[in-house]
């Protein structure tokens, strides 16, 4: 049988969200493996330091944690931003309550909203998306014949204008092949192929995105790489994961200043990181990848909806390039989030782990 320590011991480390234990002069005594991910540090590196060194909360905390400690009562604090200075902070729950049999001490459990939030809000819209993409396709097969039309009866009239009437034709042709491309997008959308999965080097992918942005879109931009050289491979299809990462560097380089920007390419393996979905199934989705800008930020009135087809915080943009990003993703058994702020915007995409390859058995001579 398991003694009570060693169940303790078990119950510890299998809560599924970062725990944190306190002594009474507010330092860790220790961290569990959900909070050993969450702080991106080891349980032994990090006891004996200032809790509010290592946890920032975007909340008055000390006066009314030290309340919760001198009455015995628990202390529940929700939507606020925790940060721990190697991470964007992210929308949380807390739970604080005093270690039974040990006066003084306190357990702080830390309940990221960021996942939740965003797959209700994804189930919410993914019926309405579907509609819409498919109403899409339909109007774009039925509109493209007819722009084809207009535009080579504006270029037959252009022969015999002058060159005033000529900006004329000229707009009308600028204008429907735009609306043609627009058009292309919306079928790519929804012609996209299933992903061939394979064993996928995540860092080659980033390197050939890297490459191609500095010989075009991001010649302007200083683009950083940040690897975590002991990364293993991912499960995916290399070109598609690679029209992901164009695109959200494409993207972060439209939007910086014209004198350029940094774009920090950062990969390191959450062991932690698992996505339950609605039907109950989980995957453990490890692989880390963040593409880090120091742009102007989201809109704020778009932030919740950046991901939705047709959300677009550019002008003249279609808002189909992040709903394929997320589409793509999606299709990977992934997950993508986005935390933005004025000087820092940071994509975050988690992948599955290719299953490691069977060891052969040698023979015996």
């Amino acid at each position: 049988m398991i003694d009570e320590a060693q169940m303790d011991v078990n119950l510890w480390s299998s809560l599924p969200i970062p725990g944190v234990l306190i002594d009474p002069e507010d330092r860790i005594t220790d961290i569990n493996s959900a909070a050993e991910g969450f702080l991106n540090t080891s349980a032994k590196s990090i006891q004996g330091e200032p809790v509010w060194d290592r946890i920032m909360v975007d909340a008055p905390m000390e006066e009314a944690f030290e309340r919760a400690r001198e009455t015995n009562s628990p202390l529940f604090v929700n939507d606020v931003d925790v940060g721990t200075g190697s991470r964007a902070p992210l929308h949380c729950n807390l739970q604080i309550a005093p270690l039974q049999g040990r006066p003084g001490h306190m357990i702080f459990l830390i309940s990221p909203r960021e996942l939740a939030g965003r797959m209700t809000q994804s189930n919410s819209v993914k019926s309405a998306a579907k509609s819409a993409i498919g109403m899409a396709e339909m109007l774009a097969h039925e509109i493209k014949n007819p722009l084809a039309g207009i535009t080579g009866a504006a270029q037959l009239l252009s022969m015999n204008l002058s060159p005033e009437d000529l900006e004329l034709t000229d707009l009308i042709v600028e204008e429907s092949r735009r609306i043609v491309k627009l058009l292309e997008q919306v079928e790519q959308f929804g012609n996209l192929s299933e992903p061939e999965r394979q064993e996928v080097n995540i860092h080659d992918v980033l390197d050939r995105a890297r490459r191609s942005a500095l010989l075009g879109f991001g010649a302007h931009m200083k683009i950083v790489e940040d690897y975590d050289p002991s990364l293993p491979m991912a499960l995916g299809d290399p070109d598609q994961l690679l029209q992901v990462v164009l695109n959200l560097v494409k993207n972060a380089s439209e939007a910086s200043d014209k004198k350029g920007g940094t774009i920090r390419l950062h990969t390191f393996y959450e062991h932690s990181f698992r996505l339950r979905r609605a039907d109950g199934t989980g995957q453990s989705l490890p692989l880390q990848i963040e593409i880090i800008d120091d742009g102007p930020g989201l809109p704020e009135d778009i932030k919740g909806d950046i991901f939705d087809p047709f959300v677009s915080g550019r002008e003249n943009g279609t808002g189909l390039g992040l709903a394929l990003v997320s589409k793509i993703i999606s299709d990977h058994g992934g997950w993508i989030s986005v935390d933005s702020t004025p000087g820092r915007t940071v994509f975050k995409i988690s992948l599955p782990l290719a299953e490691a390859p069977k060891k052969r058995l040698k023979k015996e001579s």
